[in-house]
């Protein structure tokens, strides 16, 4: 079993390297446990564990995905106090699962993935990090996910700003916002969470729009008390809820490619904005323009209403430029605050360019991945061997659980590191004419889907407008894919004996 070691030693040796502590990285630590394999080491970059559920803390923080469902099938939560879990229950189960199973000991703390090299002489990664310690191992796994890297808008003067600023990802939580004049800029599914809650505390809250999102009431409410002794009492009981509750979400797909359902999903939706908006401007403001499902649907009960308050002011003429002590529209209005809280998102079909990632013969991931991103099944890139992506491209959801795709991806890479954990195989690398053949297939559903074609600019889509982000299709389709992986994909070598 791996323990934590001095860091003196600037170099470690294991089977397997796992990167992150989110839902991806410890998932795939616990089944590996389960699997009878402990030899591997997990590298989170914080002090503590938990990816997304750790980092992002800001006010009204809550999953927009059903508590049931947005948790590990092996180990279900009985005491969800929610239909829809807040930040901190989320992050208090993945520090349960971490303690239940015993992955801690596996886990390096405070270090930083910079790259990694594959050694295709010794058929291993040599893994480098921030602090200059060096892991070998036998097979990489990337957890990392794409929402840690905070994305900022390009702003005119935004330097000279001299107030309070900072992203919803990196909350200052020092910052009394009382009294204060906020500017948010976005409205995207963080800020639509955040929003109501700085409004209840600022003097004055600016909100600057860029494209409204489709938004529909969340039906979120407290789990009874009797539910959850039901659910601690007779397990099984929770575990047909949440069946009912999969096939409920898994339906919300037909409104992609059913017109007459999105349509009356946008009608559903523009009536909500009727009844929840009192001002008529503010009601054609938050109206979208472009199909439903275009952009992620963002459910929230208190965002519109927070929009009927008097001191927030809804923008919608765009940002020209930051002066030191305001911000000020393209209309040539001048908005005077002492803070800024940007709730942009994050760098998703960018995620890797920062790092150095080097496969067969040297090359480059970002050389591999110049005209867009792409995997086998997400997961296996053609010419980095024993390299593995959880949430890899194109297998993002808008309907369903993430969760459950993390699963179904852990299901395919164990069938791969069973094999190289053993020593029965030195490497397996998925063949070009397979990953492509796959690309081909998804790209060619995802054309004349919604969030390509609904009519709207959306972080799903890459520099050059291709879906990069979402899994075009039933989730239960991709489980079908992942039980396992299929030795004909792959070239496969010889485990090294000497």
């Amino acid at each position: 079993m791996v323990q934590r070691q001095s860091r003196d030693q600037r170099s470690y040796t294991t089977s397997v390297v796992i990167v992150g502590t989110g839902f991806s990285g410890l998932g795939m630590a616990i089944r590996l446990k389960q699997a009878g394999i402990h030899d591997f080491i997990v590298l989170e970059k914080s002090e503590d564990l938990g990816g997304t559920w750790r980092d992002n803390t800001y006010p009204g923080c809550a999953c927009d995905v059903p508590s049931l469902m947005y948790s590990f099938s092996f180990e279900q939560n009985p005491n969800w106090s929610r239909m829809f879990a807040q930040q901190g229950e989320i992050s208090e189960y993945l520090q349960h699962c971490a303690d239940k199973y015993g992955v801690r000991e596996h886990i390096h703390y405070g270090v930083e993935f910079t790259g990694a090299e594959f050694d295709e002489q010794h058929r291993t990664w040599r893994v480098s990090t921030g602090d200059g310690t060096e892991y070998v191992g036998r097979a990489l796994v990337s957890g990392v996910g794409a929402l840690h890297i905070p994305s900022y808008p390009r702003l005119d003067g935004l330097e000279r700003f001299q107030g309070e600023m900072f992203h919803s990802a990196d909350w200052n939580h020092d910052y009394d916002l009382s009294g204060k004049r906020v500017a948010v800029i976005g409205t995207g599914a963080s800020a639509i969470q955040f929003v109501p809650q700085v409004a209840k505390q600022a003097e004055r809250l600016h909100l600057f729009q860029r494209t409204p999102p489709w938004i529909q009431p969340k039906p979120d409410r407290p789990i009874p008390p009797k539910v959850r002794k039901w659910f601690r009492r007779v397990p099984g009981v929770q575990r047909a809820a949440r069946n009912v509750l999969y096939w409920v979400l898994e339906a919300r797909y037909f409104m992609v490619f059913n017109q007459r359902l999105g349509k009356l999903a946008e009608w559903l939706s523009k009536r909500y904005i009727r009844k929840a908006i009192k001002d008529p401007r503010v009601r054609e403001a938050v109206t979208p323009d472009y199909a439903i499902g275009c952009k992620r649907i963002l459910l929230s009960s208190d965002y519109y209403p927070a929009l009927n308050r008097s001191n927030v002011n809804l923008e919608t003429d765009g940002v020209s430029e930051v002066r030191e002590n305001s911000v000020v529209t393209a209309d040539g209005r001048e908005h005077e605050v002492d803070a800024i809280i940007f709730g942009t998102g994050f760098h998703v079909t960018d995620a890797f360019d920062h790092l150095d990632i080097r496969g067969r013969e040297g090359r480059k991931l970002q050389d591999t991945w110049r005209n867009g991103m792409e995997a086998h099944l997400g997961i296996t890139v053609s010419g980095y061997p024993n390299l593995f992506f959880l949430l890899g491209p194109n297998t993002g959801l808008g309907h369903n659980s993430v969760v459950f795709m993390i699963e179904s991806q852990i299901n395919y890479v164990l069938s791969c590191l069973r094999p190289i954990c053993r020593g029965d195989i030195g490497y397996l690398d998925v063949r070009q004419d397979v990953q492509d053949e796959f690309n081909s297939e998804i790209q060619s559903e995802l054309t004349g889907a919604v969030w390509s074609a609904g009519g709207c600019q959306s972080w799903y889509l890459d520099e050059q407008g291709v879906n990069r982000t979402v899994w075009p299709g039933f989730t239960f389709k991709y489980w079908y894919r992942t039980r396992k992986a299929a030795p004909e994909d792959y070239e496969i070598t010889a485990a090294d004996r000497s």
